[in-house]
């Protein structure tokens, strides 16, 4: 059995260290916990579990301080997360049998990492991450935000998911705060930076710049397919907000070109058939979704429902507005077998109770 080091970078987490570290808390041979500048109990909440805790400055910089946090490891293995993961029993489960399976001559051991949840705590954005790395073996962390480990060697993909539990909003405009820091000091971004210095920019309402580095980025050859099939996603929204609606459709239909069609893509096309209201060519993309197959080990985005909730709630308001009824209420079930108490599904349900009386 390997034993693992879980490295971690704190600053002001009392509200959910705690609840990170009993997750994993025995799981692990060592804690590490270095802290960037906490205010509040962070470190004395992180004594009650490790001696191992270090201060350093904030530097602006998320790969600096988290490969500081891997060189005071110890074990065989270093593990990462943030103070608002959690593991659950499920997949604390998965973690023992997974750890005694190991012999050391797995390198990288990629896991889910579900960063958002329905209100059944089912993952519904998630995507693999680097999570588990050989000690003391070349491997860095690069990127001063969304920091990232290259994977290279001996990789194992798990099952086994780690669920992001945020309950409080990251500092407003950090991330697009450094982006522009390094621009500003002549640090040449790269294509995976100008990637996610794009997504800042929509994310703080900047679209038209937004889109700029975001074309960049799409005709830069170095950039990861995977990030360029997202990045027409996020061109679509950029678009979208400027009104022009035209070209937020041609930026989904360019994501054809890189591979077969994603369900995020056809739920996207659909919504701009929808919100035309034609709806035979609505219900085309999103039948088309139902069609898509997710492929997780690519590395990309997986929007969970848009290979199945979205296009059947959808679907029902394309036919139901077209005037089929009947097949808008087979839809209409189909979405309240995925997610019951969806408060669309229970809209439906007492819409279709006054269309027909029943809803069985």
């Amino acid at each position: 059995m390997i034993t693992i080091s879980l490295c971690m970078i704190v600053k002001n987490e009392e509200d959910v260290l705690k609840r990170c570290l009993d997750s994993v808390k025995d799981l692990v041979e060592e804690i590490i916990l270095v802290d960037t500048g906490s205010s509040d109990k962070t470190k004395e909440i992180a004594a009650e579990y490790t001696k191992r805790i270090y201060e350093i400055p904030w530097k602006d910089d998320f790969a600096w301080a988290r490969n500081f946090s891997f060189s005071k490891a110890e074990m065989e293995y270093c593990m990462w997360m943030d103070a608002d993961d959690i593991m659950t029993e499920e997949n604390r489960r998965k973690f023992k049998e997974l750890k005694g399976q190991l012999n050391g001559k797995t390198d990288v051991v990629m896991m889910k990492y579900a960063a958002a949840s329905d209100e059944n705590g089912k993952a519904s954005f998630s995507y693999y991450r680097e999570r588990i790395v050989k000690n003391r073996a070349g491997f860095i962390w690069e990127g001063r935000i969304h920091e990232v480990i290259v994977p290279r060697g001996n990789i194992l993909y798990s099952d086994i998911e780690i669920t992001h539990k945020k309950i409080k909003a990251q500092e407003s405009g950090r991330n697009l705060r450094i982006y522009e820091k390094m621009i500003a000091e002549g640090e040449k971004l790269g294509a995976r930076g100008m990637f996610y210095y794009g997504r800042e920019l929509l994310y703080n309402g900047r679209t038209k710049e937004a889109a700029a580095a975001l074309e960049q980025f799409m005709e830069d050859p170095d950039g990861w397919n995977e990030n360029k099939i997202e990045a027409c996603l996020n061109l679509a929204d950029c678009y979208e907000a400027d009104g022009k609606k035209d070209q937020a459709l041609n930026a989904l239909f360019r994501s054809f070109g890189l591979d077969v069609p994603r369900a995020e893509i056809c739920c996207r096309i659909g919504d701009c058939f929808q919100n035309k209201q034609r709806w035979r060519e609505a219900v085309y993309w999103y039948k088309k979704a139902l069609e898509a197959h997710k492929n997780p080990e690519s590395g990309g985005f997986v929007r969970e429902e848009c290979y199945d909730y979205l296009p059947e709630i959808n679907l029902c308001v394309c036919y139901d507005r077209a005037g089929n009824h009947e097949e808008a209420y087979l839809h209409h079930k189909k979405a309240k077998e995925l997610r019951p108490s969806a408060k669309e599904v229970q809209l439906n349900e007492a819409y279709f109770k006054t269309l027909f009386g029943s809803s069985e």
